[in-house]
């Protein structure tokens, strides 16, 4: 394709997605909503663009529509100017990753599709404005469902009275009957189960292999891996590389899945042995991500845990205690990151409670 010809075209799906063209400038959005044109340019990075020149027309009535909706949650106090900034760099960092997958999906249908019979812009059009409602249906309805499933768990919480998760907590926890502060926006602290779990000799196994192959393992990972946290009643906070991150709300919760995930990774063929670092203790959530010595010390654990275990830290063996099913040894005190003298408990379940 000619380059006027592939300009063209990128306009023209570009105009499909956005639902319509960029007419305006910088001063021209801050203008048409009552936005300062400061807060616009900070807005505008935190979604992961660049910043664009004054007088640049790089906006669409769809970027001016978006900031007015804000504006309106602003309004009603459910966030501050600070927090819309933080909101709107976590959905950056979390749609690109989803827009990119998209985008090379129908990248490669195009290949595929070449390799048959050429693919003409008008067809390319038609696809991606016949295709982009029914993404975002799609998209809206599992986004819909995460939101009840998320209220379901803070409305339960909410239900146990003073020893409910977020009770009596200070500072970004949730609010106390009586007169508390509110919680900022997007953060919240409670006690937690966390856990990380990677596979071990990754970069030996994976560094002879091509794009396909690769891509197997990473599929066989992610899937294996959030079919049983899903399944063990967790929440996948975010994959890393060779690693997944995973919460729940109860220490024998994290404790089945890590074992799980240990039992099904040592049956299948194509993955390498995992290993898993368990913490127990108070997280912060904020915007999709969680934070606190839990995190870290799960980390530090799984970094020292031999292929196929499970260690976790004294405060989630004290949670443990007394379960039936599991069977918790301790270890000598190691020396990592952080911590001196972390003492690792190995965790391993109880063949003779069956």
């Amino acid at each position: 394709m000619d380059p006027s010809g592939a300009d063209r075209l990128r306009r023209t799906v570009e105009e499909v997605l956005l639902g319509g063209g960029r007419v305006w400038t910088r001063r021209d959005i801050a203008e048409r909503t009552g936005v300062e044109p400061g807060r616009t340019v900070q807005i505008w990075r935190a979604l992961g663009f660049p910043a664009a020149d004054e007088e640049a027309r790089v906006f669409t009535d769809a970027d001016a529509d978006a900031l007015r909706a804000g504006e309106r949650l602003i309004g009603a106090g459910l966030i501050t100017e600070e927090n819309e900034t933080m909101m709107a760099r976590a959905l950056g960092h979390h749609l690109s990753r989803l827009a990119e997958w998209q985008v090379d999906t129908l990248w490669a249908w195009m290949a595929h599709r070449g390799s048959e019979s050429p693919v003409g812009e008008e067809e390319l059009v038609r696809h991606v404005a016949t295709l982009l409602p029914e993404m975002e249906l799609l998209q809206r309805h599992v986004w819909r469902r995460h939101l009840a499933a998320h209220a379901g768990r803070l409305l339960a919480g909410a239900g146990e009275g003073p020893g409910g998760p977020g009770a009596g907590k200070s500072g970004a926890g949730g609010a106390v009957a009586g007169g508390a502060a509110q919680p900022r926006a997007g953060a919240e602290i409670r006690d937690r189960a966390v856990g990380f779990t990677d596979m071990v000799g990754y970069t030996r196994m994976t560094r002879g292999l091509d794009g396909g192959e690769l891509s197997r393992v990473i599929d066989l990972f992610e899937n294996l891996t959030g079919d049983v946290v899903a399944e063990g009643g967790g929440q996948v906070v975010k994959t890393i590389g060779d690693e997944v991150l995973f919460v729940c709300d109860s220490a024998s919760e994290a404790a089945g899945i890590a074992l799980e995930l240990t039992a099904r990774a040592g049956a299948e063929p194509d993955l390498p042995r995992m290993r898993t670092g368990l913490a127990h203790g108070p997280v912060l959530s904020r915007f999709g991500d969680v934070y606190g010595a839990a995190v870290n010390i799960a980390a530090r654990l799984t970094a020292v845990a031999r292929p196929g275990t499970v260690l976790v830290d004294t405060a989630f063996a004290g949670e443990l205690a007394g379960t039936e099913g599991y069977e918790l040894k301790a270890l000598r005190p190691v020396s990592v990151r952080g911590y001196n003298r972390l003492r690792p408990v190995l965790l391993r379940p109880n063949r003779s409670a069956g």
